[in-house]
């Protein structure tokens, strides 16, 4: 099996968390920014991972999906924002992300939060938007991913491997070993 791990990211946390996945997986896997995985035929399965933005993918984000995302192609999705992954809104922030890769055979979705950008901070603290304050406000996300959401990824990634019965060292069946 050979897999891609393609990642777009311009803090930091995305590109976290598509190196925790990366480094669990035991089988022939290349490690790539979403810009350089130009050709995705060779692989059996591709992480994506993306940030959040505009509260799911934004446009160039949802055209790579529908790119890289045909024919049933196995894809596992990673997706970093700044919400707790207890908000609320989050779930169907995420739905977006199944919806723009509705042309592949989605085996996986992973989420975690990432420090927020100090520019959108910014910017959701000057808003007119109330709800838009009140997040910059509340904003928990700071040193985020963390130890413990960077293991969570290493498990999602064991997860898909396991699912795709791809995890670990082949252990031969057990007629080869009872035969004399």
């Amino acid at each position: 099996m050979k897999v891609l791990v393609a990642y777009m990211s311009k803090t930091g946390n995305t590109k976290k968390v598509a190196e925790a996945i990366y480094h669990e997986i035991s089988q022939d896997k290349e490690l790539k920014r979403i810009e350089e995985a130009t050709d995705i035929g060779p692989y059996d399965l591709c992480f994506l991972g993306f940030p959040m933005r505009q509260l799911g993918p934004d446009k160039k984000t949802k055209e790579l999906l529908q790119r890289y995302c045909t024919n049933g192609r196995k894809v596992a999705l990673f997706v970093t924002h700044a919400a707790p992954e207890d908000y609320e809104e989050l779930p169907q922030w995420l739905e977006r992300f199944r919806q723009a890769s509705s042309g592949a055979d989605l085996v996986g979705l992973f989420d975690c939060q990432g420090q927020m950008a100090s520019g959108v901070k910014f910017v959701l603290r000057i808003s007119t938007n109330k709800k838009h304050r009140m997040w910059a406000k509340m904003d928990s996300s700071r040193g985020q991913p963390d130890a413990a959401r960077l293991e969570k990824a290493r498990a999602f990634s064991r997860i898909m491997m396991l699912q795709l019965g791809e995890w670990g060292p082949k252990v031969p069946d057990e007629e080869a070993v009872a035969a004399p």
